[in-house]
């Protein structure tokens, strides 16, 4: 088949009808063409030739808001966690310190505010998305406005990962990878295979990895009394080493029946063991002493994880699809932890065991009815609930040094089950109101009660719910093939986690007004939010694009971290607390600069920047901004395929914000600004041979946070130095 006659039609394939929207979940790439025989043509008769839907374009095409990350985009760096993938999209930063992951955040907001989704199901207690390998995910999601189909716990917005499920072909891949962090080396390794067999098919993905660390930090205090005169200095060194090892393995099976009905299992076995060990060392050189001039702690932790899904999908008259999926999932840990406590003349003092462990098991249940029962409408009732169970040990045994401290020794045994079960039914239409105009509108109510019984505290019952409408409009102009804007309307909420509605106390080593203790609170309650969303999207030649976005949520109810001095022991509380507002600005570019310069060398440009404003109703200012949230944050990355090489190269440097953060009238922190800079080039050996090589936290910036607590007796300041290191990994990759 001429590639000119299909390039002279290329054109006329963008004004057929598209494939139904909202259904991106079950999209598949379209079969190739089978050879066509070989007939003699007119030259004077024009051939047409009638083609296939294209790949959809979910960003582009949807109505709802959403970010596609493909799975060429998600191994481009040869990152063996999603953490390191998620931190170059738009809009999502990465907490903690640099290069070592931390929790996942959108506009800047943590602590739950996003919501992450696995497969469109909130991810279950326990888990981690660590723990999944790159190379099973097919796509990822960053939707910045809800849906009334996926659980409107997404404040900020949500992340969600698509698993592969479609095997196109016979194929198995071994991937061998050697990385270096710090001065301490790691392997991994990674083997797919993948088939057909009649009407089924199946892949089998495991995955082994070993790595070793290393990390010295430190922290000052200073002190001062009411009048401002200093009466505490003190410096703390600390050094943590240990190895960590895990094992995973993921079947796959898919069964395609006559009838067109299509049953899907998928499963995660996950196991990890990590080894750790961690020594502080102060010397006050004004001031009391700690409780513990130095100390020692082994710690040694196994997780175990088990998660397995069956997805059914029956095929009804007139178009009409009913998707069922049915879920279980079983997560355990143990640990156990010594802790060595000495005095100024290196005697020991105390010797804690604790022993602890956890197992949470959860139940899924989902469903959802789609059918075209109105022309240019796409309608979709459905349901989505879950039960899951958590239950809890912890045993401290103290033996204190009592001939030369005075410190009581506190000795624990305590139990807790926590039960939480979630409800949610929801409607949703599509409707295509003209060629430029498409209108989404749902309804989702979702309901959560949560109890919990402990050995050291009165059972504790808390339920919620919140019904949350939601409107989003795509309107294409109509003068422009490439010009589009959106608006959208939504209801969300954020529910407190169990752990913190839980009363249950957690110690601090040396308690202080910057180090306090913890504690839950039974009485929080929903945080809510109403939400404006709009933007403007402009496409290039070649998969290019320029995005400007807006958005601004009011909350609710908002909590926050109360802290208080009982009895001479400093306690921190989560307490639901005013109103907040957060706003912000996101700007995206993509340029292939080939696709739109004729002659130009194969370079694509992509670049990202987020402003992001918050304020507390109950907390004087400046900088009464939600707490930890990322002010700026930015990236900007470039890929070369050089012409006469089979080499890619290519880096993103990304910066995120820090600045002082007023916590309430008493407290505040602080954080430097981060700056990363991550390497990769790609050599392709053949279509089935790589290697790829990857350079992460090239500029290995130190870390740098402070905490302050202040009133009228006095003030306390206590920042924390990081420093960080470059890693470096080699990825060799064959497809068999």
């Amino acid at each position: 088949m001429s590639l000119a006659i299909m390039a002279a039609f290329s054109q006329s394939a963008s004004a057929q009808t598209t494939p139904p929207k909202n259904e991106s979940a079950e999209k598949t790439d379209a079969k190739a063409a089978k050879p066509e025989s070989k007939v003699a043509v007119d030259p004077k008769i024009q051939k047409v030739e009638v083609q296939g839907a294209r790949n959809y374009d979910e960003r582009r095409q949807d109505t709802a808001t959403k970010i596609v990350v493909t799975q060429e985009d998600i191994v481009r760096y040869g990152d063996t966690t999603i953490s390191e993938v998620l931190k170059r999209l738009p809009g999502v930063t990465i907490g903690g310190v640099q290069g070592r992951g931390g929790d996942i955040r959108m506009r800047g907001l943590g602590a739950g505010y996003t919501q992450i989704l696995l497969n469109g199901e909130p991810s279950p207690p326990g888990f981690s998305l660590d723990s999944l390998s790159p190379d099973l995910i097919e796509r990822i999601e960053v939707i910045r406005a809800a849906t009334a189909d996926l659980s409107t716990q997404s404040i900020a917005g949500a992340i969600n990962i698509v698993l592969k499920k479609s095997v196109q072909t016979a194929q198995k891949e071994l991937k061998i990878g050697l990385f270096e962090d710090g001065g301490k080396f790691g392997e991994n390794l990674n083997y797919q295979v993948s088939d057909k067999a009649g009407r089924m098919s199946y892949s089998l993905s495991g995955n082994v990895t070993h790595g070793q660390y290393e990390r010295p930090s430190y922290y000052d205090e200073i002190g001062t009394d009411a009048n401002g005169k200093t009466n505490l200095i003190r410096r703390t060194d600390t050094l943590g080493w240990g190895t960590f090892n895990s094992l995973g393995f993921s079947p796959r099976v898919n069964w395609n029946f006559e009838n067109g009905d299509t049953l899907t299992t998928q499963s995660f076995v996950n196991a990890n063991r990590f080894t750790g060990h961690n020594r502080e060392s102060s010397n006050t050189t004004l001031g009391i002493l700690p409780t513990y001039v130095s100390d020692s702690q082994e710690i040694q932790s196994d997780f175990t994880m088990f998660r397995t899904n069956l997805n059914w999908i029956h095929k009804l008259e007139d178009s009409a699809k009913l998707d069922m999926k049915l879920g279980v999932n079983y997560n355990k840990r143990n640990s156990d932890v010594e802790l060595l406590g000495f005095d100024i003349n290196s005697g020991q003092i105390l010797d804690r065991k604790t022993t602890s462990g956890a197992t949470d098991k959860g139940l899924t249940m989902s469903g959802k009815y789609s059918a075209p029962f109105v022309q240019d409408h796409s309608f979709v009732f459905g349901w989505d609930g879950a039960y899951s169970k958590r239950s809890e040990t912890r045993v401290q045994n103290d033996v204190v040094n009592t001939a030369i401290s005075l410190l009581h020794p506190i000795n624990l045994n305590e139990t807790f089950d926590a039960d939480v079960t979630r409800l949610a039914v929801f409607a949703q239409d599509e409707w295509n109101v003209s060629k430029q105009l498409s209108v989404y509108a749902g309804l989702r109510w979702e309901g959560l009660d949560t109890s919990s019984r402990g050995n050291t505290y009165s059972e504790v019952h808390n339920k919620s719910s919140v019904w949350s409408p939601i409107l989003q409009t795509l309107y294409k102009l109509p003068d422009s093939k490439n010009d589009q804007v959106r608006f959208g309307i939504t209801r969300t909420y954020k529910a407190p986690d169990t752990s913190r509605l839980i009363p249950r106390r957690y110690i601090s080593n040396n308690n202080s007004a910057t180090s306090p203790d913890s504690i839950g609170n039974p009485n929080l309650k929903p945080e809510l939010a109403w939400g404006l969303d709009a933007a403007y999207e402009h496409y290039l030649p070649g998969g290019g694009m320029l995005s400007a976005s807006v958005f601004m949520r009011k909350i609710d109810d908002i909590t926050r971290t109360q802290l208080s001095n009982i009895n001479g022991i400093w306690v921190s509380m989560p307490v639901n607390d005013g109103q907040a507002t957060t706003r912000g600005i996101e700007l995206e570019a993509k340029l292939p600069l080939r696709a739109m310069m004729s002659g130009a060398p194969a370079i694509d440009f992509r670049a990202n920047v987020s402003f992001n404003w918050s304020d507390l109703s109950t907390v004087p200012g400046p900088n009464n901004r939600l707490d930890s949230q990322t002010p700026i944050s930015a990236n900007l990355g470039v890929d070369y395929k050089l012409d006469k090489l089979p080499l890619t190269i290519g880096g993103n440097a990304s910066f995120q914000d820090g600045g002082p953060i007023r916590i309430s009238a008493v407290q505040s922190t602080y954080s430097t600004p981060k700056r990363v800079l991550d390497l990769y080039a790609l050599w392709k050996f053949d279509p089935k041979t790589n290697l790829r090589v990857s350079i992460g936290n090239a500029l290995h910036q130190d870390n740098i946070g402070a905490s302050t607590y202040a009133d009228s007796n006095g003030s306390l300041v206590q920042t924390t130095t990081t420093p960080t290191t470059v890693t470096a990994r080699v990825m060799f990759e064959h497809k068999f």
